[in-house]
């Protein structure tokens, strides 16, 4: 379906997945929300709409907090673009490469949204966890490995009904936190498993006995970097969840120098987590807003 002139939109839709592809391999994103999958994936929760000015493509969403927001444009005039938005009053929330390569001089206030950085790590030290900084990991991988039969493959479709049931047992093992954002990651992991093919993602899995008891999901980036959306492990198990955040970088995306492992949404025991695994760059990113 055709893409409207700005102000006009429509809602996202999965027939627009090759026109995405295309623009995010020309574009080479670095903030993780600019993949399809997860575009997509979260269409619903952020009310995703389409709209083109300036030939770029541009992207309109809503977040957690409710305040709307346009997407780095793709294509096109994209700082006329950008211009033509803030001065309707419109947010623009894009991160510190997209702001480098164009910029209003005076015109725009730039907050940091650190909730919202994207944690970047090395693959082969996420592979590999070398010297003291990891030895924590280690030492809880092998408590796991020491008390635990185990098999890691690569995520397949029949595979599927089984991940699903993990992850039914990991929402409701995290229900009462009774957040919004756990019940929406809940519902995009499970389309994401569902439409495995169609998205084009890839996992691993690991069995314990064999029975599926963790997984994870993501795909290609950009050129250098793999994203991983989705980590689920059976919240019972001490160690697994650092074993299979190791497995994803062994066995995926080997051609790939980093790994984004997304935001922490401000949560504490999250940051700390993601802190914890030592990044190398947060990728920044910031709500702009036009000077009044």
């Amino acid at each position: 379906m055709e893409i409207p002139q700005y102000p006009d939109t429509r809602l996202l839709q999965f027939s627009d997945k090759a026109l995405f592809d295309s623009m995010f391999n020309l574009f080479q994103p670095q903030m993780s929300e600019l993949t399809f999958a997860n575009l997509y994936l979260f269409r619903k929760v952020h009310n995703y709409k389409l709209s083109m000015l300036n030939g770029s493509i541009v992207v309109f969403g809503r977040g957690y907090d409710g305040l709307e927001y346009f997407l780095p444009p793709l294509g096109g005039d994209e700082a006329a673009a950008s211009e033509k938005m803030l001065k309707d009053g419109l947010m623009l929330f894009g991160d510190e490469e997209f702001i480098a390569g164009w910029s209003d001089g005076d015109n725009s206030d730039r907050v940091e949204d650190r909730d919202s950085f994207d944690y970047l790590y090395l693959r082969e030290e996420m592979a590999t966890l070398p010297g003291n900084r990891f030895h924590k990991k280690k030492n809880r991988i092998s408590y796991f490995t020491a008390r635990h039969e185990y098999q890691t493959d690569l995520l397949s479709t029949g595979d599927v009904a089984d991940c699903r049931k993990l992850l039914l047992t990991w929402h409701r093992s995290v229900n009462f936190i009774r957040d919004k954002a756990v019940d929406f990651d809940f519902e995009a992991c499970d389309e994401a498993l569902v439409m495995l093919k169609e998205l084009g993602l890839q996992g691993v899995v690991v069995r314990v006995d064999g029975i599926v008891s963790a997984f994870a999901l993501g795909e290609k980036l950009n050129d250098n970097t793999a994203v991983c959306h989705f980590e689920k492990a059976d919240p019972y198990m001490e160690g697994l969840a650092q074993l299979v955040n190791r497995e994803f970088s062994i066995r995926l995306f080997n051609d790939c120098i980093y790994i984004n492992r997304e935001q922490d949404l401000g949560e504490p025991g999250l940051r700390n987590a993601k802190l914890s695994y030592h990044p190398v760059r947060l990728v920044t990113k910031f709500r702009i807003t036009a000077k009044q």
